[in-house]
């Protein structure tokens, strides 16, 4: 077994909440998060599998836990109501409001950071017809270019470890170090010869750069990860596409806004050129279909298996430039600067993969189209959403910059509900070229 067993892990996260929850009501917050963390640590030795719903929740608070947004904490008590941590929840909520400023002028609030039903426009399926929808808004001025990425530092090789190691990811920002997967993604064959990107186009002056790849084939998932990332399977894809050559920043994002086309997120402070984030699996539909509207082509999230193919690059290895971790690469903590515990990096402050692709590992989780499934097993082989009627939960890619090395390899997969904002969540887009 390469993960073990909890023993009486009930009884003993009962005790920690009983605990946690009088040290919170007693006014001694600070105290109880401490307790929290011990708790942790000690739990993240090797104790649950990823896909329990224990793992998720504990994978939740984990990531959130010392930020200083109190969205954070709205969204863990909208997942989890009822939550062991409920009433830490509560008191770091009252504890950032308390020490927040008072607001200067009687403006109209902003929409809610964590409410799932929203003011904006209702969601429209990400490959609805063009054209359907109110007229938009004028195209603002062009956004400026990211910035060009900077060359990998160069850091000495570091030891290898034995092949086939297994990892183990329990979620949030726990890891550190340096990380090998020699076989990683190699179990069920080779990508296909020739799939390549094919230059790089923009449909008006607000939308996002795309880089258009062609069909290819490549094996998706992991036999060296845990359970939600197997089994490796041979995937092709038959139709060419485009994808975003960076996730959507700020002032795209923006466009939309003003175009009374997406809610609006509190964004103050925020680069225009970083991504945006604290946004919804819904929010990104709606973001989709403004761009089809907009443009009269059909914008949508890329499905599960694009997002993969694209974030390989035409690699078999666990990370696009190999199977061990070297520091310029990605936006994580373990990946070099630059890098901040409260936000993410301008996008393209880091290398381009082998298809000309940005931040497609760590900066922020990247929404795909695909419903949540527990592992691969009847997985599509050719490239489309795997998808459900009444899907209340949709896969993320990618990792964040919150967390650590072994996040940031290309099958790394986690879940969140479609209606709930959290601060490390942001997208990217695709679009179809037929």
């Amino acid at each position: 077994m390469w993960r073990k067993t909890l023993v009486l892990f009930s009884v003993g996260i009962g005790a920690l909440q009983a605990v946690a929850t009088g040290v919170a009501s007693a006014g001694g917050a600070a105290d109880a998060f401490g307790l929290v963390d011990i708790f942790i640590a000690r739990a993240h030795a090797g104790i649950l599998p990823k896909d329990s719903n224990e793992q998720y929740e504990l994978a939740f608070w984990e990531s959130i836990k010392n930020s200083s947004y109190a969205s954070d904490y709205e969204a863990y008590l909208k997942a989890y109501p009822n939550g062991r941590f409920a009433a830490l929840a509560k008191a770091r909520i009252e504890r950032i409001r308390a020490a927040a400023p008072a607001p200067s002028s009687p403006s109209a609030p902003s929409t809610p950071s964590t409410s799932a039903a929203k003011s904006g426009p209702p969601r429209a399926d990400s490959r609805s017809a063009p054209g359907t929808g109110t007229a938009p808004a004028p195209a603002p001025p062009a956004p400026a270019t990211p910035p060009t990425a900077r060359a990998p530092e160069a850091t000495p090789a570091p030891p290898a470890q034995a092949a086939n190691t297994p990892r183990s990811r329990t979620g949030g920002s726990i890891s550190s170090g340096v990380i090998t997967y020699p076989n990683e993604g190699k179990s069920t064959g080779s990508a296909t010869a020739g799939a390549t990107r094919t230059g790089e186009l923009r449909d008006c002056p607000a939308c996002p750069i795309l880089v258009t790849l062609t069909p290819g084939g490549f094996t998706m998932g992991s036999n060296t990860s845990d359970p939600a990332e197997k089994p490796p399977h041979h995937v092709s894809i038959g139709q060419p596409f485009a994808i975003g050559k960076f996730e959507v920043t700020v002032e795209q994002w923006n466009a939309c806004v003003d175009a009374s086309a997406c809610p609006r997120i509190a964004t103050a402070g925020t680069a225009r050129n970083a991504p945006i984030r604290d946004v919804s699996w819904d929010d990104a539909q709606q973001y989709v279909a403004w761009l089809s509207r907009t443009t009269g082509k059909t914008y949508r999230l890329p499905t599960e298996a694009e997002w993969e193919y694209a974030a390989r690059g035409g690699t078999h290895s666990a990370y696009w430039w190999g199977d061990q971790m070297k520091k310029g690469n990605a936006n994580c903590k373990d990946c070099g600067d630059p890098w901040a515990q409260d936000a993410p990096a301008e996008v393209g402050s880091f290398a381009a993969n082998p298809y000309g692709l940005h931040d497609m590992n760590g900066s922020v989780w990247e929404w795909v189209g695909d419903c949540w499934h527990s592992s691969y097993k009847g997985a599509p082989t050719d490239g489309r959403a795997w998808d459900e009627n009444g899907c209340t939960a949709r896969v993320i890619r990618g990792g964040s910059w919150r967390e650590g090395a072994n996040y940031m390899v290309s099958s790394t997969r986690f879940k969140y509900s479609t209606s709930v904002r959290q601060s490390q969540n942001g997208f990217r887009v695709a679009r179809d070229l037929k």
